[in-house]
This record gives structure tokens, sequence and C-alpha cells, in this order.
């Protein structure tokens, strides 16, 4: 029977961290307190009812009239087959027969709520101790201050695309702050922050090593940011043990970097869980497929690691204390070696209960063992209750825990023990992760389960291939490359299972976004394992068909019956029938009728296999006519498409319909060919006007791969030339390319394409500049409204502060109304103009953004928008997303 006596307090040290992480360590501290006295009251009353119990017990045993064994002088009661019964036992009239306070129900209720206020009471009291301490840091980091942190880095550097440059020449790590100088004062401080920046020396920053940097601080998000200009100076190196692991992982990289490319960037993922060297392309097909746990070391790798290392134990007959404490430090050095991510905190934690549990002769439960571990994280880090990591990673592990059993056990009469236990273990874990990933990304991934049922027999070799690499690569260096080329033959089978799952029509199918998204799947989840789990009918029918399998002969026994039954015909004509190698003959007076029955009962059969096909077609067009409202359609670029934000990375690219193979193009995105790829799979061969907001490089670095093989009728270009030099480039390219070009001011007002005089346009756009500076670069980007098939489409660009204050004063005085689509000001980032979202209040805010180290889009930007009623589709989780007017509704092709 599963053990769920920690899941009330872990749930509840869940819920108290999520909502005091997000509080003032004042008030934290002050419901600590509280709560504590609570405890201390619920203690002291429980163990007062226990010992009353008790003494009620004691005197229920006193109060008890005996009577004499024997017969009362004139009985005769006597048992027919033994000794003469003296009266029934009686207790006193008035005196008690017991107490339901020391009921075992009312001692296991008191315990329960006992063991709920001390893990709550634990998570207060720390989070209100590390909110005090990390108090310093997050109001300098409110007012974005500069500052020099001292502190020790606790990741791994991670490389990012410059959104300016379309280099990945930025990296990030994550650094815990011991204390820092900020406006001529040094006081302690602490909390991790991210620091990010640009130039050299990035890669040699070590795990625990002791850095110092300078830069701005900025929130984004649940996270702190610190700009610098400069990767952080090292002035102390980590302890020989880090330095060792750092040394390997270095190793690593280097041992396969004349590997394939899969193999280089795939290995050390699997392995230590360094996705530097990943492909973009295939690590996009692994999110489509729900394969990114390969690389994400989570709680499997883990598995793998110490289930081999305890499995070697056992083989050479270690003892106990051996087994506990090999086992115990290949754990650490497993976290130490990967990083002590959250998943992985979770299964070290999961792994420590289990190795006490050994050590005291007691094998802990999943269950339990997960509750404790995500009680005892959760006091040392109540941060993680806000950490998608540690969500998927619990939720995964109670899914195994508690789905694969039940699921596993339906499956085993259809296909066997060993294969049912094989699919039910991924479709346990998709369906415990799904919901959650839907917050992340609102989509289903429709292959997940096929993928990772194909690739998991690849998983395991490649794990422990990989660690071994790791571990031999810092001595012996041809003989990691040889471990790394065999783990690599077994991550080639992943990248193809990945990018052929990908590629198969309906990868992924949209699914609403947010909180009702995710409630929506997993109530439908759950309908679906209570209809496999609860179903009646299956269970009948896995216990016939289990019936079945165990009284018919063995295949083999069958095949040769048959064949004897086809070569024998002597026995034809006698009545005599054939028979199986292995099987007797047995006649029946009632075998005419058993025939019958059976003729009788296949009807029926047709009759539950008809119903069967009738719930799951009608199923299936539930989903589509019920829920494919909810969402936005999914598929390629329709052919009548009005509107379109092209997925270009971190920049914009909007590209607004103005004839048959023309259009209005609203900046064209970072440097590299994004732009120029999406103008050509939308059959753009003349631009009509090409507005650059202004010059920074995610919107204008794209113009080469743009005008390439396109006419450009005329430019519109901010007025504010900032940056310089990417000014001067880009105005001299355009020049290059013959393209006239025009300042813009606001009021400035045109057409493109075809209109008629009144205008009412077919095929054609009319624009007008809102507001062009002035400012700095930001805020002097060039507003546009432009009119297209009825629609009212603002362009934003990346409007700041005072340039959103000033539009939204200039809207106001006009009287301009809602319209219908809004490109959200500058990626969506926190900086956002409630006045101005309320004046648009547009039907759709598109929002262009992609992998970044600036947080964008903010949750600020996107909950400001839906408050207002727009629909927002985002370029980084949904890719390009097109928008189309069918009999005068509007309608998009994306995800939402």
């Amino acid at each position: 029977m599963t053990d769920l006596r920690l899941v009330p307090a872990a749930l509840a040290a869940w819920a108290t961290g999520f909502v005091a992480v997000g509080a003032s360590a004042a008030d934290t501290l002050l419901v600590a307190r509280a709560t504590a006295v609570v405890l201390g009251v619920v203690l002291v009353a429980g163990l007062v009812a226990l010992r009353r119990a008790a003494a009620f017990s004691g005197m229920s045993g006193a109060d008890v009239v005996a009577a004499p064994c024997g017969p009362e002088p004139g009985s005769s009661t006597r048992r027919a087959d033994g000794p003469r019964l003296g009266p029934p036992v009686r207790p006193r009239a008035g005196g008690p027969v017991g107490s339901r306070a020391g009921s075992p129900i009312g001692v296991r209720v008191v315990g329960q709520v006992v063991v709920v206020l001390a893990c709550v009471t634990a998570v207060l009291l720390s989070g209100g101790v590390q909110l005090a301490a990390r108090a310093p840091l997050g109001a300098l980091a409110d007012e974005r201050a500069t500052a020099t942190l001292v502190g020790t880095v606790r990741s791994a550097v991670e490389p990012r695309t410059d959104p300016w440059s379309g280099s990945t020449d930025r990296h990030e790590v994550r650094v815990t702050v011991d204390h820092l100088t900020a406006r001529g004062a040094t006081v302690p401080a602490a909390g991790p922050v991210v620091v990010a920046g640009a130039g050299d020396g990035w890669t040699d920053l070590a795990y625990g090593a002791d850095v110092v940097v300078t830069g701005r601080l900025d929130v984004q998000g649940d996270r702190t940011f610190l700009r610098a200009d400069a990767a952080p100076r090292v002035v102390d190196d980590p302890d020989r043990f880090l330095e060792g692991v750092h040394t390997m992982r270095q190793s690593l990289l280097d041992a396969t970097d004349g590997l394939s490319p899969q193999a280089r960037g795939l290995v050390p993922g699997v392995a230590v869980g360094d996705t530097s060297r990943l492909d973009p392309e295939l690590d996009e097909a692994m999110r489509t497929t729900s394969l990114t746990h390969v690389t994400a070391v989570s709680g499997g790798h883990f598995v793998i690691v110490v289930a081999c290392v305890a499995a070697l134990c056992v083989l050479l007959r270690a003892p106990r204390a051996v087994r506990v404490v090999v086992t115990g430090a290949v754990m650490v050095g497993f976290v130490a070696l990967v990083h002590p991510e959250p998943s992985v905190l979770r299964a070290a934690a999961m792994g420590v209960v289990g190795v006490v549990g050994i050590a005291l002769g007691r094998p802990s439960r999943a269950v339990a063992a997960l509750g404790a571990a995500v009680v005892v994280l959760l006091v040392v880090d109540p941060w993680l209750a806000r950490s998608y990591g540690f969500v998927l990673s619990v939720a995964a592990t109670a899914g195994l825990a508690l789905l694969t059993a039940p699921i596993a056990r339906r499956l085993a009469p259809w296909c066997g023990r060993a294969a049912a236990h094989v699919v039910a273990v991924p479709v346990a874990a998709q369906a415990a992760c799904a919901p959650i990933v839907v917050l992340l990304d609102p989509s289903v991934s429709t292959w997940a389960v096929p993928a990772n049922l194909v690739a998991a027999p690849a998983l395991g070799p490649a794990t422990v291939l990989g660690v071994l690499a790791t571990l031999v690569a810092p001595w012996w260096p041809g003989a990691a490359t040889a471990l790394a080329w065999t783990a690599g033959l077994f991550t080639g089978w992943i990248a193809g299972v990945a990018q052929v799952f990908a590629a198969t029509p309906g990868a992924r199918a949209p699914w609403p976004g947010g909180v009702g998204g995710a409630a929506l799947l997993a109530a439908l989840t759950a309908v679906g394992l209570a209809v496999v789990l609860r179903s009646r009918a299956l269970q009948d029918a896995g216990e016939r068909r289990t019936l079945r399998r165990a009284t018919s002969p063995p295949l083999r026994a069958r095949l040769t019956g048959q064949w004897r039954r086809a070569t024998r015909s002597s026995g034809v004509g006698d009545g005599r029938v054939g028979q199986a190698a292995g099987s007797r003959q047995v006649r029946s007076p009632q075998g005419q009728g058993q025939g019958q029955g059976q003729g009788q009962g296949r009807p029926h059969a047709r009759v539950r296999v008809v119903a069967v096909v009738v719930a799951v077609v009608a199923m299936c067009v539930l989903l589509v006519v019920v829920l494919r409202p909810l969402g936005v359609a999914a598929g390629p670029v329709p052919a009548d498409w009005a509107v379109v934000a092209c997925d270009v990375g971190q920049g914009d690219a909007l590209v607004i319909r103005s004839g048959p193979r023309a259009a209005v193009v609203v900046d064209v995105g970072p440097a590299g060919a994004a732009a120029g790829s999406c103008l050509d799979d939308l059959g753009v061969e003349r631009v009509d006007l090409l507005v650059l907001s202004h010059f920074h490089a995610d919107h204008v670095g794209g113009l080469e791969a743009a005008l390439r093989g396109r006419e450009v009728e005329r430019a519109l270009v901010s007025p504010a030339a900032e940056p310089e030099a990417q000014a001067e480039r880009v105005l001299g390219d355009l020049a290059d390319a013959g393209v006239p070009v025009q300042v813009a001011r606001p009021g400035d007002a045109g057409a493109a394409g075809r209109a008629d005089g009144g205008g009412t346009f077919d095929d054609g756009v009319s624009w007008e500049v809102l507001q062009a500076g002035p400012g700095d670069a930001n805020d002097a980007s060039v507003a546009l409204l432009v009119r297209v098939a009825g629609l009212d489409v603002v362009a934003l660009g990346d409007l700041e502060d005072a340039g959103q204050a000033s539009l939204a004063r200039t809207l106001d005085g006009q009287g301009t109304g809602p319209v219908d689509v809004v490109k959200v000001a500058h990626h969506g980032s926190a900086t956002q103009s409630d006045r101005l979202a309320e004046l648009l209040a547009p039907t759709v805010a598109l929002v262009s953004s992609g992998e970044n180290t600036y947080g964008h889009p903010t949750d600020r930007a996107l909950d400001l928008y839906r408050g207002v009623g727009a629909t927002v589709l985002r370029t980084d989780a949904c890719g390009t997303v097109a928008l189309v007017v069918r009999d005068g509704v509007l309608s998009a092709a994306g995800c939402a």
C-alpha cells in the first residue's frame, strides 16, 4: 500500500514556500511566530489528550466487577463442551467504558496536524531569515543601482546569443553574493545573482571560485541580474575537490571536440548537463518531442549512475556498511560533477533517505522518500517552490511512483508485463508533467510518449559511458575519446529519434496557455486515467484475455496442431479431430451447448467493439469541436495572411500585407537570415514601405537578408541616429541598394499597395506615424499605425517609459479608441504603460522575442495586455504567427 503520510506536509510546505518568498521578511517571520505558537498549543493539547485517554483506559479496567469463574449458588449455567461460566463481566454503573481521544484515528490525526505545522513553521522561519539577508540586494536591484559584488560561482557558465550582434559572445553565470559595495558603502548581503555580459575569460570561471564583479543590478521576473561589461575577476580558486570537478568537465569537452556535431553537443549534455555546444535545431527537436530531460541531468541520470554502483556492490557481495558508504560517496560526487540543479537535488535528497533506510535495515518507499526530500529541500531553499525545474522533477517522480504500477497492470494482459512496464513509465511521466509544461509552452507534444519509448534504451548506456569518459578524461584523453565516441553512437540514436518525430506532422499541437490551459489539460488527463484505471469493462476484458492466454496452448503447439490437422486427412471421416502437441482431447456431452453459447457471445462482443469505437470517435469529435475554439489554429502560414510576426529570435520583424506579393515591413530582426527567410516563405517580392523603428541591431541587423532579391520602394527611419556606427552602416546599406530614405516625423502618412480614392483598400494599406522621437534610441522609436483588411495595427518599437507616456497622452487627446492588433513595446519588457494598454485595448497583442538574458517577455507585460482583454501571441513560444481576416472575423495561425 502506498505510504502517503508525508504528502500533506510536503504540499503544505510547498504552498508556504511559494507564498513566503513573495512576502517581506517581517511578515514572514511574524506568521512563523504565530504558526509556532499554534504548533505548541496543538502539541500540548495532543499530549494532554493522550494522557487522559491512557488514564481513562486504566480507570475502565479498575472499575470492572469481576465474577467468580464457578457458578453462583443455585446457578446451573454450563457450557455444553466445557466448564461452567460465570455471569458476564459488566462495568460499574456510570463508569467510563473508554475514550475516543486515544483511538488510533485520533492519534494519527493529531500527529498529522503536528507534522504539517512543524514543516510550515520550519519553511517560514527559513524563508524569513533568508529574506532578511537578501533585503539589501533586493532594494538595490529594484533601484537598478551600480554595484560591486563579491561572491562564489554556483553554476556552469552558459553561452547566450547576443541580440545586438547575432553571435554567441555573451555569457551568464550564477553567483551567490557574500557582500556588495554600492553608493560608497559595503554591506553584507546574500542571495543568488545572474551575472551576464560579454568579453573574454568567462569559460575559465570554475564552479566554487570566489569572484568580484561590477555592473548594474536589475530585476527580471523572480531573478536578479547584474549586467557587467567584463567577466568576473577570480580572487580565490575553488577547493581542490571542486577544482578537480571543473578539470573533468573541461577535459570531457576537449575529448569530445573532434566527434560528430550531435555527439559534441549531446555526450557532454547527457553526462554532466553541459549543453553549451548543443545544436539549436536539435535542441528544438528535443523540446518538440519532450526529450529535453536527456540533457537536463534529471533524477533519471542520478538513478542510472547510483543503480549501477549499487548493483556493482551487490555483485561484489559488499556488506551493508560498505554499500552505504560507497553509494553515499557516489551520490555526493555525482551532485558535484553535474552541479546541484533542482532536479538533481531532489534525486539526491531521495537518495539520502533511501541510503539511511538501507543503513537502518528499513528500505524507504518512493512516495514517502519524495515527501521527505521535498520538505527538507524547501526548508533549505524556499525559492525552490517557484522553480519550474523542481516542480517538473517532483511531478515526474510522483507520477512514476503513483501511476506506473496501475497503468502497467491495465496494459499487462494485452502486451505482457515487461512491455507494459516499459510503456507505463513514459505515460505516467507525461501525464504528470504535461499540465505543468503547458505553463511554459502553450502546446502539447503529441509524440512525446512514442519518442521517449524509442529513445529510452539508449539513455542508460549513453549516460554510463559519458560519465566514465568524464572520469578518465583528465588522466587518459585517448580512452575518454573512445568512450565518448561509443556514447555518441547511443546519443546519435536519441538525436535521430528526436528529429524524426519532430518532423512528423502534428508533432506539437497548440493548447490554451496559462493556468486555465493547465487546469483543462490536468482535468482531461485525470478523466482519461480514471477511464483507463477504473473502467470495469476494461478490467473484465483484461481478465478474460489473461484467462485465455493462461489456458491456451503455446504458440508452437498451436502451429504444430494446425499443421497436423491440415496433413492428417484420415481423421476427417471417422469423427476424430487432430490434436495439438502437448494437449489432450476432452469430450463433453455439453459440447454442442457450449458451442451455441459461444456463438451467442460473439454478437455481444461485436456490440462492445462497436460501442468502444463510437466512444473513441465521439471523444475525438468533442476534442476538435469543443477545444479547438480555445486555441489558435496550428500549421503553416495561410495563403490569405494579413499580418505576420516573424520568428526572428530576440528581435522584431512585422510584415503587413499590401498586395499579392507585396508588404509593409516594420523592422528586420537581428543579424542573420531569419527575416529574409520569413519574407521568402511569405512570397514577398516587393516591400512598399520598410520601417526601421530605431537603429538597434535586434531591429536592423537582418537588413541585408531582407533586401536581397526584393524591390524596396522606400524606407522610413527613426530620427535618432543612435548608436551612431549602427545607423551609419544601415543608411549606407540602404543607399547602396538604391532605397530612398525618409526620416519619420509625427503625422507623416501614406498608402501602400492598391487603394481607391475613397479610402477603401483592396489588398492595400494606409499608414500613419503616431510618434517619432524625441529621446534616446528606444524612446525615439517610430510608433506606427497601419490599417489593413479592416484592421488597425499599432507597432510600438522599443518605446520605454517616457515614449509610452507621451504616446498615451497623444492618443488620449485624439480620442483614439481600441485597436485590433498591437506589437507590444520592447519585446514585452517590464517597462509598460498601463494607460497606453488601456487606450489601445487590442484584440491581439503580438510579443516578438527569443532567447535572451533580459527575461523578455515579462509576466508584467503579459498580464497587463491580458488584463485589457487581449489574446497574447508570443514568437518565442509560437514561432511565426499569422493573422487573417475571413468574413470580417480576425483569426490566427499559431498558438495562444
